[in-house]
């Protein structure tokens, strides 16, 4: 398997196949913290050969910079099956998340693993909006 694509962005969707991604990003600056994100979404593109047919565990995990995770993990299972004349196929992921809560600056990852494999880690950092001096 090979993971294509694995960001944090403003919104994304899959339209029939098609991994639509708006606003990618790696950097949250906050006025204060604590600070709550209103709306981001992790998305993800993997690809599987026709050796990595079957059923497989897709694991998502939002970690601050000590590996606490800030919201609980998610995990859910996919069927990978490959058409007879494919070569290859392709899955999206798109997981939405609301009022995503950071108690401090500093770095975070959201950690993606398949079967247990870390796969990919998105890193983001949470910097504090420094003042403006009179």
């Amino acid at each position: 398997m090979e993971t294509l694509i694995a960001t944090l962005c403003d919104s994304a969707a899959d339209y029939h196949g098609k991994l639509s991604l708006l606003g990618a990003f790696d950097t949250i600056i906050a006025p204060a913290i604590p600070a709550v994100h209103p709306q981001c979404s992790i998305a993800l593109r993997i690809l599987f050969r026709k050796e990595e047919e079957g059923v497989h565990k897709l694991g998502v995990n939002f970690v601050d910079e000590d590996g606490k995770s800030i919201i609980p993990p998610w995990e859910g299972g996919l069927n990978v099956a490959i058409p007879g004349d494919f070569y290859f196929s392709t899955h999206n992921f798109v997981l939405n998340m609301q009022q995503l809560r950071f108690e401090n600056a500093g770095q975070y990852s959201v950690d993606i693993s398949i079967d247990g494999n870390e796969i990919a880690s998105i890193p983001l950092q949470i910097m504090v909006q420094k003042q403006r001096e009179s």
